[in-house]
C-alpha cells in the first residue's frame, strides 16, 4: 500500500507540469514587481518570464499575477504560493550542496570541535579553506576537551582541535588519531600594582597570593599548575573558580588574585600585567583529532592548521 501511494505521489508531480524555473520567475516577479523587472534579474528575456508565469498559473488553476500598466503584484493565491515556492527552492538548494559536500568532500556537513581560545584565532583561516576547497556545510561545537573527546567517540564531530595541561598521553578514541601542533606556553596574569618588577617571575614569588583557578571537574585541569607550585614550595590558595579566561582577567584587574593564561588566550586588558613564567614546564599541547583515514573536507582542515600553528605556536614543549 506504501508503495502505490508513493508511486501515486510521484506521477502526479510528473501530471502537475510543474517546473523549478516557474517557482524562480514567481519569486523574481515578486521581488522586483513587474515581469520586466523579473527578466532582468534571472538574465532572461521578459517573453521567457511571460511563458514560465502563464505554464505554472495554467498547472495551478488560477491566476498568480495581477499585471498592470504599473507592474505585477502577486494575487491572493500568489502570495499563499510564493513562500511555498521559495522553501522549496531552499531546500533543493540545500539538498544540492550536501550532495556535492558528500560526494567531493566525503561528509555533507563537516562537524568541528574546539575550544573557545584556539577556535578564534586557529579555526577561522582553516574552515575558510575548507569552504574554498569544497562545498561543506560547517558547524561548529565549541566544548572543553574531556567534552569534545566523548563527541568523537559518539562520532558526533568528525574532527576536534584539542589540549592537554598534563604530560599523561592524551585518551584518544579508537579509530581515530591526534596530531601535534604546538605548544602553548603559560604566562602569569597580575594586577598593575602587584609588587612583582620585571618580565619574568618565578611562582614561588606568588605564594602569597590569591590564586584565580579552574572550576573543571577534570582532575587534570589544573594539575601542571599545582605540581609547578608545589616544585616551588607552596600551594596555591584559591580564591575564585572560573573557566573562562576572560572573566579570570576581570578579577585579575580588580585586584583580587592573579593566574596563569595560555598565551593563545592573552588579550590587552587594562590593570592587568602579563609576566612570564620562569618554570617553562607550565603550558599545553594543542592538537587536532582525527579518523585515522580522514575524509577530503577533514584532510583540508587538518592540513591547514598544521601548516598555520608554527606562527601562534611553540614546535614543542620547553
Amino acid at each position: 500500500m506504501a508503495m502505490e501511494i508513493g508511486s501515486d505521489l510521484r506521477r502526479g508531480v510528473f501530471d502537475a507540469g510543474i517546473d523549478l524555473r516557474q517557482f524562480g520567475v514567481l519569486l523574481a516577479i515578486a521581488e522586483t514587481g513587474s515581469l520586466a523587472a523579473a527578466a532582468r534579474l534571472l538574465a532572461v528575456s521578459q517573453p521567457t518570464v511571460a511563458h514560465h508565469l502563464d505554464s505554472l498559473e495554467a498547472a495551478i488553476g488560477t491566476t498568480l499575477v495581477r499585471r498592470g500598466p504599473r507592474g505585477a503584484v502577486l494575487t491572493d493565491v500568489g502570495r499563499v504560493l510564493a513562500p511555498q515556492a521559495e522553501a522549496i527552492m531552499d531546500r533543493l538548494s540545500s539538498a544540492i550542496t550536501e550532495a556535492r559536500g558528500l560526494a567531493t568532500a566525503g561528509v555533507a556537513t563537516l562537524r568541528v570541535g574546539t575550544f573557545s581560545s584556539a577556535g578564534g584565532v586557529l579555526l577561522p583561516a582553516a574552515i575558510g579553506e575548507v569552504r574554498r576547497r569544497t562545498d561543506v556545510r560547517i558547524e561548529l561545537r565549541e566544548a572543553e576537551t574531556i567534552d569534545l573527546l566523548v563527541d568523537l567517540a559518539a562520532d558526533a564531530l568528525h574532527v576536534a582541535l584539542v589540549y592537554n595541561d598534563s604530560t599523561e598521553p592524551l585518551s584518544v578514541p579508537e579509530g581515530w588519531t591526534a596530531t601535534t601542533l604546538g605548544w602553548d606556553r603559560y604566562v602569569l596574569a597580575i594586577p598593575d600594582d602587584h609588587r612583582h618588577v620585571g618580565d619574568a617571575i618565578d611562582l614561588a614569588d606568588c605564594a602569597d597570593d590569591g590564586w584565580i583557578l579552574s572550576r573543571l571537574e577534570d582532575p587534570a585541569a589544573d594539575r601542571d599548575l599545582l605540581v609547578a607550585a608545589a616544585r616551588a614550595g607552596f600551594t596555591p590558595r584559591p580564591v575564585l573558580r572560573t573557566d573562562d579566561f576572560h572573566v579570570a582577567l576581570g578579577f585579575v584587574a580588580a585586584g583580587l588574585g592573579v593566574t596563569v593564561v595560555p598565551q593563545l588566550a592573552l588579550e590587552s586588558r587594562p590593570g592587568v600585567r602579563f609576566v612570564e613564567i620562569t618554570d617553562a614546564t607550565l603550558g599545553r599541547t594543542l592538537g587536532v583529532v582525527h579518523p585515522v583515514t580522514m575524509p577530503l573536507a577533514v584532510e583540508v582542515l587538518v592540513d591547514r592548521l598544521v601548516a598555520d600553528a608554527p606562527s601562534v605556536l611553540s614546535p614543542a614543549a620547553t
